[in-house]
């Protein structure tokens, strides 16, 4: 028997510190500009970002908005041929710091579900800014006090689309096993991975990205007690779908290397989703009974303006489609793979009209869909 499964909880988490996009541009003049007109156009780069403010682990909470030192993780690299910290050094603050992150978001989700951590039967965890093991999965299980018998699953390294990966794997771990409860958590730490030196691609990505975390419950809603009784507010996981652009694999790519995580982001990447996700997405939405006209509301991941431009376009949405994206970008950056479940515990929050589509974009060039009602 097919089980309805749902999001039960979802619970987002930040770090205590953030930063202005204008201060997270005076800091990078540190990581490489090495004159005054890299620096001018730097600054251009980082207010045409779409980010007003984002959090990170490297931030002292008391300095994060001061004129005095505000890390000191990243040493300045101006006049100096220094690259950073080794990629030994990254994922050693990674191991430090993604399990509470991740444990805060899932405390949420747990308290939003109104569950015990004893409930939980199954544990999916995303990432592709740090590795580890034991990794996130057993450290979170240790924070949250769940049952020793817990069954783990762990999607790495698979880029912003991470959490709709993991809520495939989720749902079907839910959908096998009577009574199961899954909890997913995202977390990325992509402030650990500034790129040094004057390089367009890194610049981008400095200028993108931070640091966060979220987590959901999924199961079915007659196996999780009280939680039944806000059936109202779960949001039912329809069905999943993938798409792979042809000939993209240069395109976007998130590789390792001697200092820090390098990602490559060609230009081109907002017109190939532009030309080639129509096709694909209407085919899926029609195997589920819909048009692009009868989705409620849009959850596009942010990869960054252009990609959200990309995405209207090509699927001739109307602006006001991307309101949400673009706020949960300029409050918080580009988190990578937990940035969807905060669009959609947003969505959730203030009624948006359903059924969602959730789109997200990763190395492939691939994009991934959830559609949720």
């Amino acid at each position: 028997m097919t089980r309805r499964i749902h999001i039960l909880g979802i619970g987002t988490a930040v770090p205590a510190a953030s930063m202005t996009q204008d201060t997270a541009a005076a800091l990078a003049n540190g990581f490489g500009c090495f004159n005054a007109k890299q620096q001018r156009l730097m600054k251009v780069l980082y207010r045409r970002a779409g980010v007003k403010e984002r959090a990170s682990v490297l931030l002292n909470p008391s300095e994060a908005r001061s004129t005095g030192s505000r890390q000191n993780f990243f040493p300045d690299a101006r006049n100096r041929k220094d690259r950073g910290p080794t990629t030994r050094e990254r994922l050693k603050r990674y191991m430090q710091e993604a399990p509470p992150l991740a444990a805060a978001s899932a405390i949420r989700a747990l308290e939003d579900a109104q569950l015990p951590p004893a409930a939980i039967t199954h544990v999916v965890t995303v990432s592709c800014t740090g590795f580890m093991a034991p990794g996130v999965d057993i450290r979170l299980s240790k924070l949250l006090g769940l049952r020793p018998d817990v069954e783990r699953t762990n999607v790495g390294f698979m880029g912003c689309h991470g959490a709709l990966n993991g809520l495939r794997v989720a749902t079907a771990l839910a959908s096998s096993q009577a009574g199961a409860r899954v909890l997913l958590c995202a977390v990325e730490l992509c402030s650990l991975h500034v790129r040094y030196g004057w390089d367009e691609e890194g610049l981008v990505a400095n200028a993108l990205f931070a640091d966060g975390a979220a987590a959901c419950i999924v199961g079915a809603p007659s196996a999780v007690g009280a939680a039944s009784s806000r059936s109202a507010d779960a949001l039912r996981v329809r069905g999943t779908g993938a798409f792979i652009i042809p000939d993209s694999e240069a395109m976007m790519s998130w590789q390792i290397g001697n200092h820090g995580f390098e990602m490559r982001l060609d230009a081109s990447v907002p017109s190939l989703i532009a030309n080639h996700l129509r096709p694909w997405l209407v085919r899926w939405l029609a195997s589920n009974g819909l048009t692009l006209g009868t989705v409620g509301s849009w959850a596009l991941h942010p990869g960054g303006p252009r990609i959200l431009a990309g995405v209207l376009s090509g699927l001739g949405l109307p602006e006001r489609s991307a309101d949400i994206s673009r706020a949960v970008l300029a409050e918080h950056g580009n988190m990578s793979s937990p940035t969807v479940l905060f669009i959609l515990e947003r969505f959730r929050r203030l009624g948006a009209p359903r059924p969602y589509v959730s789109l997200a974009f990763g190395p492939g060039l691939a994009a991934e869909a959830a559609l949720i009602e």
